[in-house]
C-alpha cells in the first residue's frame, strides 16, 4: 500500500469529511473506458477501495502503510453508499482486465498470483447492495 501514502496526500483526503476523492478516484478509472488505464491510476483506485471495505467493517491488514487511510475512517464513521460500492466493483474488474497496466506490471512479476489473490479479497471485502 505504498500507494497509500501518495494518494491520501495528493487527494487531500485528511482534509475531507465526505466520500468525495473516493469516488472521484473510482471515477477517474470508469471514464477511462477501454482504454490504456495507467498504473498509478489503478493503484489509487485500489486505495479508495479499501476505504469503502473499512467504511462497510471489512478492516483487513492494518500496518504502517495503511495508517492514514485507517485512521481517516476510524476519525470519520459513515455508511459507503451502496453505489460507491458498486463501482469498487466496476473499478476492480477494470483494474483485472486486459488494458490495465497494474495488472501487467504484476503478470510479468513472481508474485502475479498473490497479487490477484489480494485484489479477489479486496473486492470480497466490498458488500454490495
Amino acid at each position: 500500500m505504498a500507494t497509500t501514502t501518495r494518494w491520501t496526500g495528493r487527494r487531500n483526503l485528511q482534509e475531507t469529511k465526505n466520500l468525495e476523492a473516493v469516488e472521484n478516484t473510482l471515477d477517474n478509472v470508469l471514464d477511462n473506458g477501454g482504454a490504456y488505464l495507467e498504473a498509478p491510476f489503478a493503484a489509487e483506485a485500489l486505495v479508495a477501495i479499501e476505504v469503502i471495505a473499512r467504511l462497510q467493517g471489512h478492516w483487513g491488514l492494518r500496518n504502517e502503510e495503511s495508517e492514514a487511510v485507517d485512521a481517516w475512517v476510524e476519525q470519520r464513521p459513515q455508511k459507503a453508499r451502496p453505489d460507491l460500492a458498486a463501482k469498487a466493483h466496476q473499478v476492480i474488474e477494470r483494474i483485472l482486465a486486459e488494458q490495465s497496466e497494474l495488472r501487467e506490471m504484476w503478470a510479468d512479476s513472481e508474485h502475479y498470483a498473490d497479487w490477484t489473490a489480494s485484489v479477489a479479497e479486496l473486492k470480497g471485502r466490498v458488500n454490495v447492495g
